[in-house]
């Protein structure tokens, strides 16, 4: 074989991904998530997030344990958030804590997620971009025609 030709079969194997692999310094799936509870409501029926300001660090895996300790079904949406997170699960369980079973499990990209009266989710993600997100809502109606966050169910988000 002679060397043009020897040339383009080690090029042509290294486009077709050949080469050793590159890795990252570090695999962010082995971390331990950091867990943050967020309450959809409360059980005197106030329509809010408790808490309402919630500070994240990019590079970190996070558990978000949502849990409706309320009589009325409320959602957890922030598109902003959705957009600078890398989503790994989200899991929906039997109560909070750790204890509960696990009911079910969603992968993929994540807007928006229900929780139904005492129920609890864990969202499972790691923040991949920096920035100060101010769209967090409820955006459930009642039979007035408002919704949740109409009547004060908004909150804050900052990724650092």
């Amino acid at each position: 074989m002679n060397f043009s030709r020897m040339l383009r079969l080690t090029t042509y194997l290294f486009v077709l991904g050949a080469a050793p692999p590159a890795f990252g310094a570090g695999d962010l799936t082995g971390q331990t998530p950091i867990e943050v509870r967020v309450d959809l409501g409360t059980k005197g029926g106030d329509l809010k997030f408790v808490p309402d300001k919630i500070t994240f660090e990019t590079g970190k895996l996070y558990k978000l344990v949502l849990h409706n300790p309320s009589d009325k079904p409320h959602y957890f949406t922030s598109l902003g958030l959705a957009s600078k997170v890398f989503t790994r699960k989200v899991v929906a369980v039997t109560e909070p804590g750790g204890a509960g079973k696990a009911t079910g499990e969603i992968k993929g990209a994540i807007r928006e997620i229900e929780v139904f009266p005492g129920g609890t989710v864990e969202w499972w993600f790691v923040p991949v971009a920096t920035g100060t997100i101010n769209d967090l809502n409820c955006s459930v109606k009642d039979p007035d025609g408002r919704t949740h966050a109409d009547k004060g169910m908004v909150g804050g988000i900052i990724i650092q």
